[in-house]
């Protein structure tokens, strides 16, 4: 595979990097396809090679010891993962599962790792994308040990809009999560996010159909929190 058919991928990471960039650098990469619940690495595991979603749907995991699941995160189509454990060669603290068919392009720990020490413009970006991921786990934390359900549950509907460009009234979040996914995600039950969500739709707040979310009021809903 060369440089040029990398670059050509249009992956957020190397945006405006350019074959003079990575001259000298040999970058290997494979793709490979997921089935829908796949496991492309589980926790603990010690491969460090780091990878880029190319489509579909990736969720990172954590399980605990007795078995209960927690969502961290849905990756968005272009981005990386992995590249933790390619930095410091430790094992994974995350587990990473396809939600639907998904496509992704992998090279090895070794060479993020070069591309990291040898091209100035890659190493600020992945810096900048792990004080993004800090600042983000540090405000899931205040939620989780300030925030009732109802707000948390009003909190992650608000940022999935956010994210996706559809906050405002009529915004449509379309291949929204489940409610168990909700639930795994801001550390709650499926019952308790079901019965939030039916009180969220009772308010106006928003309507909720099989795998889509409507804003309504993004009034109603930011004023829960």
């Amino acid at each position: 595979m060369t440089i040029a058919k990398l670059l050509a991928r249009g992956l957020p990471l190397f945006d405006g990097i350019t074959p003079d960039d990575l001259a000298g650098i040999e970058v290997p990469f494979t793709e490979r396809r997921l089935r829908p619940w796949e496991i492309l690495f589980n926790q603990k595991d010690k491969s460090g090679d780091v990878h880029f979603l190319l489509s579909g749907t990736l969720m990172a995991l954590f399980w605990t010891e007795d078995g209960r699941e927690i969502i961290f995160t849905r990756f968005a189509t272009g981005s990386h993962l992995g590249e933790l454990a390619a930095l410091d060669e430790g094992p994974r603290s995350l587990a990473v599962m396809a939600r639907s068919e998904a496509t992704v392009l992998t090279i090895p720990g070794a060479t993020f790792r070069m591309l990291f020490d040898q091209v100035p413009k890659l190493r600020w970006r992945i810096a900048r994308g792990l004080v993004t991921r800090i600042r983000s786990l540090t405000a899931k934390n205040l939620e989780l040990t300030t925030y009732s359900v109802e707000e948390r549950v009003a909190s992650y509907l608000v940022g999935l809009a956010v994210d996706r460009g559809q906050l405002r009234a009529g915004g449509q979040i379309e291949d929204a999560p489940t409610h168990a996914e909700i639930a795994a995600t801001i550390g709650s039950n499926r019952e308790m996010v079901s019965r939030v969500m039916g009180g969220l739709a009772k308010k106006g707040a928003i309507k909720v159909a099989r795998q889509r979310i409507e804003i309504v009021d993004p009034k109603v809903l930011t004023a829960e929190f």
